[in-house]
């Protein structure tokens, strides 16, 4: 199967699509039409996010607090490296390369001058009707990995489900949809401060009713509510060492049916109940992306001087802003219970506007430094690895789930609670390990991972050949 050259343009995939004005059906793309930086960055994104998501798989609530406040332990120094260079980084490149990816799923239909796509072809159903198929599928398969496959971090539905409100904006001016990033940062602070101000207000009104109790005085109707209010606050935000030791009980039986209780009830409140929350951020990662896209920064356009610019300043000015942050929050809130106090004394948390800004800096800086490796031909065996490793991104995340939950539930081997932070990250190295060499093997026989072809077959509605034509085979 052949390679694409690393400076295949943004306008391969958007020309040469049809012959001549004769309609074709809609079809997946094509090995010869993909573009290997995009396919890289989001092999990188891909394997990046599982740094972030293998404590959660693993380990118990609050983990974080036997090490977080001990700079002499190598679980902080480990957590600190993870935090200022990922955390948060490796989901947006993720999102914004999910953006791109709306972008070229439309792209050759509407480019080709084939009949309208917004209703049903001679050819075939219309593009705008396959990409909510698409998507459709995409969040039952998200529904499928934290309901079944109990992954309770799953991003699949969301971005299923937010996949379908991102594509109304892709014809938007490039300038527009960045701006989204900074207007959803703006808002996002706004919204969680008025959350944080209403726990606030509850732990404050707790404080003040314990104090009339201490005193031996008559409490209040509202007073008692009060004591009411707090103590449900806590429970569902701040569990108890009791609460703790019963989830990880739950984590580690034998039994399918207790661990899927743990998460169950959370896990639908969040696609439900609190989906209007979770949409924001990742629209606006996808809008970024499809700016960058336009501006053809991600498939590697830009001159060579541009992406260092841009990887200089990310570095300089987001390492700076995320280290403060860092150090502050190590200093005001080495653990999840000196959070309450901290609250108590602090009406806003101005410090968490630097997040979204950081996180932005250092996601570009990281795309650049991946982008001047891929203009350059350095290390390009990895390169070629990491494009396998993106171009089967479906099948590799669902394997996270799999292996995972196989190793750490109790129903598999166990493990949970039962590793120290840092021996996580031997496993991270070995499923990493696995999929470098895996997914460039499977790719060599075959169009598509197993997921992406059901995925697709499921889109068309017509099984897809798995293995490459005779014409794009070695």
């Amino acid at each position: 199967m052949t390679t694409n050259p690393t400076s295949t343009s943004a306008a391969t995939v958007l020309t040469d699509t049809s012959e001549h004005d004769v309609p074709s059906p809609p079809k997946p793309v094509s090995q010869a039409e993909r573009i290997q930086t995009i396919d890289i960055l989001r092999g990188v994104a891909l394997l990046g996010i599982l740094l972030m998501n293998i404590p959660y798989f693993s380990m118990a609530e609050r983990f974080s607090d036997a090490f977080n406040h001990n700079p002499r332990n190598v679980n902080f120094w480990l957590d600190a490296v993870i935090t200022v260079l990922f955390e948060g980084k490796m989901r947006a490149l993720f999102s914004m390369i999910f953006g791109v990816g709306i972008i070229l799923f439309m792209a050759r239909k509407e480019k080709s001058g084939n009949p309208s796509t917004t209703g049903q072809s001679a050819t075939g159903p219309s593009r705008v009707r396959l990409f909510f198929q698409r998507m459709g599928w995409l969040v039952l398969f998200g529904l499928i990995d934290s309901h079944v496959l109990l992954w309770m971090g799953d991003i699949l539905y969301y971005y299923g489900v937010i996949g379908m409100i991102a594509f109304w904006f892709r014809r938007m001016k490039p300038v527009y949809l960045a701006l989204g990033v900074p207007l959803v940062a703006i808002v996002g602070f706004a919204l969680n401060t008025m959350f944080y101000q209403s726990i606030r207000e509850k732990r404050l009104a707790f404080l003040a009713a314990q104090k009339t109790q201490q005193q031996g005085q008559t409490l209040t109707q509202n007073q008692q509510q009060a004591i009411k209010t707090w103590k449900e606050a806590e429970k569902e935000f701040f569990p108890n060492k009791a609460e703790i030791a019963e989830h990880t009980r739950k984590m580690k039986s034998p039994d399918y049916f207790t661990v899927a209780s743990r998460y169950q009830k959370e896990v639908w409140d969040a696609q439900t109940k609190y989906l209007v929350f979770q949409l924001w951020d990742p629209l606006a990662l996808m809008l970024l992306g499809m700016a960058l896209y336009q501006w053809g920064f991600v498939t590697g356009q830009w001159p060579r001087r541009r992406y260092w610019q841009m990887m200089l300043l990310g570095y300089g000015l987001g390492l700076s802003l995320v280290t403060f942050s860092f150090y502050y929050y190590y200093q005001n809130i080495p653990n999840s219970w000196a959070f309450i106090p901290f609250m108590e004394q602090h009406p806003v948390q101005w410090v968490a506007l630097i997040y979204p800004f950081q996180r932005i800096l250092l996601v570009m800086a990281h795309a650049s430094l991946i982008i001047l490796l891929v203009k350059g031909r350095v290390v390009q065996g990895l390169l070629n690895r990491l494009a396998a490793v993106g171009q089967m991104a479906f099948t590799n995340y669902v394997m996270h789930t799999l292996i995972c939950t196989s190793v750490f539930y109790g129903y598999g081997l166990n493990q949970y609670a039962e590793w120290e932070f840092y021996q996580l990250y031997f496993l991270v190295a070995a499923i990493w390990t696995l999929q470098l060499i895996v997914s460039p093997i499977w790719l060599r026989h075959f169009q598509f991972g197993p997921l992406e072809w059901a995925w697709r077959s499921l889109t068309y509605w017509q099984r897809q050949p798995m293995r490459p034509s005779p014409i794009n085979a070695d």
